[in-house]
């Protein structure tokens, strides 16, 4: 893991699932962290979060002196972020307490510090004009869970300078992170449209008859997502499209995508058919519990981030 540069302490605003990830991530990289939030037992269930993530991260790889003793816990924003050099925010993704979140953010640090926003579709033009220096905010949207995942989508708002823009992207680079930038504002960013648009017609799939709830997911998990998990679906097209690579492989598919994009459908997630979803999650687990899914799932993906980052191939 490489040097933070001037960063050595990281404030975390919001602890839940998202926040406690950073949290462990942060730590794990050697960093000082304070954080805060105010739900009841916040302290105890954060200090639980990361004595799970923890083994995780150690046979990853822990920075020197990296240790969960590194975490302090505040009870207000104010504490918690006033001498941190980089605030990673992460409340409820609500325009309005956003807005008054990096009043206090903005009012509290220093004006070198970087304040940076996990949320997943808000626009940093829109909060960032409760700010007196609105340069240093910059969207720090990662994917969860973002101890393990190393995607993270950096972008900025109408008032956020380059510099600060640059610098987010350095501090990400530098704790192991995957970061892309985000070109230009768009709800929802690049990832969550992406996983959205093929949400919307799962959907409507399941809605059409088309297949169960189970189908989708061993169509995905078993299919297509066994290449995206390699590479992304530019790269896979340039494969699929032998030596004449993506233009042939667009040339030649072209009109059948195009009316297959015509013949998307469009889904209302009504009560009925969210019960309907949930009740073939409930089929598809069977007498599964899934907490150990979730666990099998994630020493799958530990397995699978070695890997990737051996290759010397893939990007």
């Amino acid at each position: 893991m490489a040097e933070t540069g001037v960063v050595h302490q990281v404030a975390v605003i919001g602890t839940g699932v998202i926040g406690a990830s950073w949290v462990s991530c942060f730590l794990a990289n050697g960093l000082n962290v304070s954080a805060t939030d105010p739900a009841p037992n916040a302290e105890r269930n954060l200090r639980r979060a990361v004595e799970a993530h923890w083994p995780v991260l150690e046979s990853l790889g822990l920075a020197p002196n990296s240790s969960p003793g590194r975490l302090r816990f505040d009870p207000t924003i104010e504490r918690a972020a006033r001498d941190a050099q980089f605030v990673q925010e992460n409340g409820p993704e609500r325009l309005e307490t956003k807005i008054e979140t990096f009043r206090v953010l903005d009012r509290v640090t220093g004006a070198e510090t970087i304040l940076a926003s996990s949320s997943s579709g808000l626009m940093v033009s829109q909060y960032q004009t409760a700010c007196e220096h609105p340069e240093r905010v910059v969207l720090g949207h990662p994917f969860n869970p973002p101890h393990l995942i190393p995607l993270v989508e950096v972008g900025g708002g109408a008032r956020t300078s380059a510099e600060s823009l640059n610098r987010a992207f350095d501090f990400y680079t530098a704790i192991g992170k995957r970061p892309i930038r985000v070109q230009k504002e768009m709800k929802g960013h690049i990832a969550n449209r992406l996983q959205t648009a093929l949400w919307r017609e799962a959907f409507y799939l399941v809605q059409s008859g088309v297949a169960t709830v189970a189908d989708i997911d061993l169509t995905i998990s078993h299919g297509p997502g066994l290449r995206w998990a390699l590479l992304g679906p530019f790269l896979n097209l340039e494969l699929s499209g032998g030596e004449g690579g993506i233009s042939h492989n667009l040339t030649h598919m072209g009109p059948a995508i195009e009316d297959w994009w015509n013949d998307l459908g469009s889904v209302s997630l009504t009560p009925d058919l969210i019960a309907t979803f949930a009740a073939g999650v409930k089929e598809e687990l069977g007498d599964r519990n899934i907490k150990n899914v979730a666990a099998e799932r994630d020493a799958l993906l530990l397995e699978l981030l070695r890997n990737k980052a051996k290759s010397k191939q893939l990007p």
